[in-house]
């Protein structure tokens, strides 16, 4: 392997959980740099939060990884990756049915730009169980979700939604 790789972490991250800072950290052992891609308009789903809310809830949270750069973008994953001399899409994983998403994805992706890997990393077991919409589904029924999101993240959601009584 090239001594320096660049990899990046592709994702709306609406809000992002401590599953998504996991596979971030763990790509920042690993990779030289890490540049986490922060889809500004997805296609698939409505966001939560603004572009502004998630880049800095993610630039608040990572700031201790001096190999890691947030940075939004609207267009193909692997024109970003271009961008940004990256040769690794970093991925991660929890289940069967994420890797048939994303293997279809890597295999689209691999047809534009043969010159870029996706890789995929396990989720770490406790966090196997964790998703974006999942804490948004909590959060909305008025359960707790301060130990699936960090810090920020809980304090915004709890202004949004109020604990009942």
């Amino acid at each position: 392997m090239p001594d320096r790789v660049t990899a990046i972490v592709p994702g709306t991250f609406d809000p992002v959980t401590v599953g998504h800072l996991d596979i971030i950290r763990r790509g920042a052992c690993t990779f030289q740099t890490v540049v986490v891609g922060l889809i500004e308009k997805p296609t698939r789903k409505k966001t939560m939060f603004s572009i502004a809310e998630r880049r800095a809830f993610l630039e608040e949270v990572l700031a201790d990884l001096d190999n890691v750069t947030v940075a939004s973008f609207n267009e193909l994953v692997v024109d970003f990756a271009r961008h940004w001399h990256a040769t690794v899409i970093l991925k991660g994983l929890r289940a069967i049915s994420d890797f048939d998403y994303e293997f279809a994805m890597a295999q689209l992706n691999r047809k534009m730009a043969p010159e870029i890997e996706t890789v995929f990393m396990m989720a770490s077991p406790e966090h196997a169980f964790l998703s974006s919409s999942g804490v948004k589904e909590i959060v909305s029924f008025g359960g707790p979700v301060e130990d699936l999101v960090p810090a920020p993240v809980a304090r915004r959601l709890s202004e949004l939604y109020p604990r009942r009584p």
